[in-house]
């Protein structure tokens, strides 16, 4: 996860840095930006040295970068922006959906990843997302809890903040167990999977349900009320 921090925009806006090969698109991401309370748009860069230099001019809080790029990879530039004395936040931009390039991005440190194309609510949820975080962190003192961390932490990967008293590790723990299951599960199955109780696991795979990673599927038998499973969907 990135710094979340910048230098501070003026009123407290977040300064956007747009990064887009393609002048027309860049223009309209310039204009989803201007249109979301609170962040303003300092400058637009086509290539990739252009985003180096324009972030290093402007020292924005937020770079939306486009992997494709004329002159380098926007991998390339993630990684330059994120070993600056002065790191800022990347929010990946791109047409590339390939799980490589999705992994190389989240070890290069982006604070989330928008496949194109997009509608203006999409990156309006993230920025939303991102300034949410922000407040979280100005909020905290000198030290925190597991509990805000894992907040924070499960906020930070684009989904809903984990409720209180969930932790990210047991999270990560259903996921991975839902996941390599192949097939759905009750919560019953997860819990024996995971060495959960069935109450537990179920809170896990509901907020799985709502971050989009898995679906309920009832299971109708011959009488009473649906078995509720769940499927990792990703």
């Amino acid at each position: 996860m990135s710094g979340l921090g910048g230098a501070a925009g003026r009123a407290g806006e977040i300064r956007v840095l747009v990064v887009d090969d393609d002048f027309m698109v860049a223009r309209i991401h310039s204009g989803y930006v201007a249109r979301v309370p609170g962040f303003t748009v300092v400058d637009v860069a086509h290539t990739g040295r252009a985003a180096i230099a324009a972030t290093a001019a402007h020292r924005p809080d937020l770079v939306l970068l486009d992997i494709y790029l004329p002159d380098m990879s926007g991998l390339d530039v993630l990684t330059t922006l994120r070993g600056t004395a002065h790191p800022v936040d990347v929010l990946v931009i791109t047409a590339a959906r390939d799980v490589a390039t999705v992994r190389a991005a989240m070890r290069g440190g982006a604070v989330n990843y928008l496949i194109k194309p997009f509608t203006a609510g999409a990156l309006t949820e993230r920025l939303e997302q991102y300034a949410d975080n922000r407040r979280r962190l100005a909020a905290l003192g000198a030290q925190t809890c597991q509990d805000e961390v894992d907040r924070l932490f499960g906020a930070a990967r684009g989904g809903p903040p984990l409720p209180k008293g969930l932790s990210a590790t047991t999270c990560t723990l259903v996921a991975d167990a839902l996941r390599g299951s192949g097939t759905d599960l009750s919560a019953a199955e997860a819990a024996a999977l995971t060495g959960l109780s069935r109450v537990s696991a179920r809170r896990y795979l509901e907020h799985l349900c709502a971050a989009g990673q898995a679906e309920l599927r009832p299971r109708y038998g011959t009488a009473g009320r649906p078995e509720h499973r769940y499927r990792w969907t990703g």
